[in-house]
């Protein structure tokens, strides 16, 4: 099933740069310096037009960062819904769920990078990290459905075991070069295997 991604407000730009594209030089260099130390003068030589220019876009920098993370918790939460919906079982839902992480990471992996980098010093991080939580206790719930289907074993507990996964899925962005198809299929099998071999019951 294809990953949706999240809706974007549409605001006429300059020759050069649609809105879509300054969005993806930007997140680039909030991931590169950090979005703090990331000035708009920074973003206008990465950009390689005037500061006046990316306010014809957006209003402020702070928008930017919202609108990147919107991107990959917008995903998200579609996914998870999707998931919530998925037929077969409750640990077909929890794999499901699990590989569709996998495809997310690798269609949307700047947005998710910089959402993983986020610490909470503005009020758009501590309100996208509010939503990752909330994200995040939606699959623990999953994870917990299938155990009391007797699905994935009664040793592990829910709430780590759905952050363990995750974690697995977040370092990704880390160490892996993703170089297509292909090897999106490898390491989603990778990921696939590894995690559900080690919870669902015998």
């Amino acid at each position: 099933m294809e990953i949706q991604k999240a809706p974007t407000r549409q605001r006429r730009g300059r020759p050069g740069y649609d809105r879509e594209a300054l969005l993806e030089v930007c997140v680039a260099e909030f991931i590169k310096h950090g979005y703090h130390a990331t000035s708009i003068g920074i973003l206008a030589d990465a950009l390689g037009v005037s500061k006046s220019a990316i306010y014809h876009h957006v209003d402020s920098k702070e928008q930017l960062l919202e609108m990147a993370v919107e991107r990959a918790l917008g995903a998200l939460e579609s996914t998870i819904s999707q998931a919530e919906e998925h037929s077969g079982t409750s640990l077909d839902r929890v794999e499901w769920m699990l590989e569709q992480s996998v495809h997310l990471l690798a269609a949307e992996r700047p947005y998710v990078t910089l959402l993983l980098r986020l610490r909470g010093n503005s009020e758009v991080e501590l309100a996208a990290m509010a939503r990752r939580r909330a994200a995040t206790k939606r699959i623990e719930a999953l994870v917990r459905s299938a155990q009391t289907d007797g699905l994935i074993r009664p040793d592990l507990g829910a709430k780590a075991t759905t952050r363990l996964m995750l974690g697995m899925v977040n370092s990704i962005v880390d160490w892996y070069q993703l170089d297509g198809p292909a090897d999106v299929d490898e390491l989603v099998h990778n990921v696939r295997t590894i995690a559900m071999d080690g919870i669902r019951t015998r």
